[in-house]
C-alpha cells in the first residue's frame, strides 16, 4: 500500500515521523529508568537509644550489600517531633549533630550516633517520652559509587514505634576461619541486646 497524492504522502510521512518519535522517547525513558544507579545500601529496621560516653546516643546503622564501591560516604539526619502548641499538634523539625557524619570508604557497616547531649532535641527525654511522642527519624545518605562513576543517594526514615530504648547492637562483622578476611553478616543487621542507661540518666527520668 502506498500514499498517492500530496496529502496521502504527508500524512504518511507525519505517521513514521511520530511512529520513530515515540520508540525513541520509550527507549530512553526505560534506558534512564533501568540504568539508574543506586546506592544498594540496607538500613536496620530499628534504631536504638543506648549507652554513650557517659551520656545516651540515638543509633541505627546501615551497611552496603553488594560489591559496588561506596566511597566519600556522608549522612544526613533529622528529625520531625509532634508537638502541642495552644491546643494545636504541629510537627517542628531539626537537623541531628552525628559523631562522624562523613567516611572515606563504606566497605563494612556504619553505625551512625547521634549524641543526645543539651544540643539534641531528645535531651531529658525518658524512655516514655520517646514511646509516647510521635517522632520521626529522616535520613539520607549520599556516596560516590566508583562502578557507576556517579553519586548515589538513599534514604530511610524510623517512626517512633521503631526505637528501641536501653539497646545496643550486637557486631554483625566477624573474621573467617582463616583469620584472612573479615565476613560481614547482613542477616545481624537488626541484632541487639538489652543495655542499661547510666545510673544518672536514670535519675533524671
Amino acid at each position: 500500500i502506498a500514499p498517492v497524492g500530496f496529502m496521502a504522502s504527508l500524512v504518511a510521512t507525519f505517521e513514521a515521523f511520530l511512529g520513530l518519535l515515540t520508540f525513541a522517547i520509550a527507549t530512553g525513558l526505560f534506558y534512564g529508568r533501568f540504568s539508574r544507579p543506586r546506592a544498594y545500601l540496607r538500613f536496620s529496621d530499628i534504631a536504638v537509644i543506648a549507652p554513650f560516653q557517659e551520656s545516651s546516643a540515638l543509633m541505627f546503622r546501615l551497611a552496603p550489600f553488594k560489591n559496588n564501591a561506596l566511597t566519600d560516604a556522608d549522612v544526613i539526619v533529622s528529625a520531625a517531633i509532634e508537638v502541642i502548641e495552644n491546643g494545636t499538634a504541629k510537627s517542628n523539625f531539626y537537623r541531628l549533630d552525628i559523631q562522624l557524619s562523613k567516611i572515606n570508604t563504606l566497605a563494612l557497616n556504619w553505625t551512625v550516633v547521634h549524641p543526645i547531649n543539651e544540643n539534641s532535641p531528645f535531651f531529658g527525654f525518658s524512655e516514655d517520652d520517646f514511646k509516647n511522642t510521635d517522632i520521626e527519624i529522616i535520613v539520607q545518605v549520599r556516596a560516590f559509587d566508583e562502578v557507576f562513576s556517579n553519586t548515589v543517594v538513599q534514604r530511610s526514615s524510623y517512626t517512633t514505634g521503631e526505637i528501641v530504648y536501653g539497646a545496643k547492637f550486637v557486631p554483625m562483622y566477624y573474621p573467617d576461619k582463616e583469620n584472612l578476611s573479615t565476613v560481614l553478616d547482613l542477616d545481624r543487621i537488626n541484632e541487639y541486646r538489652r543495655e542499661e542507661l547510666p545510673a544518672s540518666l536514670r535519675n533524671k527520668e
